[in-house]
């Protein structure tokens, strides 16, 4: 019996970290089966998380970079030390006033303190709770693509964002001024959609990277890409290496050898 591959919707409740959602799933399949996520939830944090099953971890990379769509509440008027509601938090009472200046397009960021950046080979959230208050890590360029205000009530006001991978909502928050992330729910990340997501069903993968071009190859080329040689054929990008018997890898642009080489095998062994 073939090992289960390919990718589960997860709708990740709050409370509970990344990690251990992967953990439930291992469970679920049993022992022999790798698992793994494709984008970091903070706990406080729910909504879509991508579960990567079987071979479907070797793509990681891939769905990692796709950009993200989430729905965010703001508290003004109080600041936290994590920028969410986990932290130390100290309320000001300084409210905005008027229309807020939302920044869209390409800025530099800096990862909050408590976060899943690795900072000499530990993360920083595990440095930042070592007593380590005066960490900074360094700048990041991410581009917020959407940031709409929905609605506001009182000291709360609910956002739109969409945004590049790597981008820190609640960074983005704090940066309004005297306020946190309260809540904040991933309802997108590239073609997948939170409405989709069942913990039940695992997407195959030929479906789950069906968001990117796919080039068919004859036998013999298709031969050659099973043995990760390059094959014939121009691309701008990562494309979908296939057969007629379905996804033998992926593959990116070589222009030194002028074609396509393999660079993740995917073919089922046996």
């Amino acid at each position: 019996m073939s090992c289960p591959c390919g990718v589960i919707l997860y709708d990740k409740p709050p409370g509970i970290t990344s990690h251990d959602v992967v953990a439930r799933v291992r469970r679920a399949l049993g022992r022999g089966v790798k698992v793994g996520h494709a984008g970091t939830l903070d706990p406080f944090a729910t909504g879509l998380l991508l579960v990567l099953v079987g071979r479907a971890t070797r793509v990681q990379r891939f769905l990692m970079a796709l950009p993200k769509r989430y729905e965010a509440i703001a508290r003004f008027g109080a600041v936290s030390s994590t920028a969410d509601p986990e932290g130390e938090i100290v309320h000001t009472g300084r409210l905005p006033a008027g229309e807020l200046a939302l920044p869209v397009g390409r800025i530099r960021q800096r990862p909050p303190a408590f976060s899943a950046v690795k900072l000499a080979g530990r993360r920083a959230y595990q440095l930042a709770r070592a007593g380590h208050v005066d960490l900074e890590l360094p700048e990041r360029e991410v581009e917020v693509h959407r940031f709409q205000e929905l609605w506001r009530q009182g000291e709360r006001r609910g956002f739109l964002v969409e945004c590049s991978s790597g981008t820190y909502v609640r960074s983005l928050i704090a940066g309004l001024g005297d306020a946190y992330c309260e809540s904040l729910r991933r309802t997108a990340i590239g073609p997948f959609h939170l409405t989709a997501a069942d913990p039940e069903r695992i997407v195959p993968l030929d479906e789950a990277l069906a968001f990117l071009p796919e080039l068919r190859l004859d036998p013999q080329a298709a031969r050659r890409a099973v043995h990760g040689a390059v094959v014939p054929g121009r691309s701008a990008g990562t494309v979908r290496l296939t057969d007629e018997a379905g996804l033998i890898a992926l593959g990116e642009p070589d222009e030194r050898a002028g074609g396509i080489r393999p660079v993740v095998g995917l073919r089922s062994e046996g």
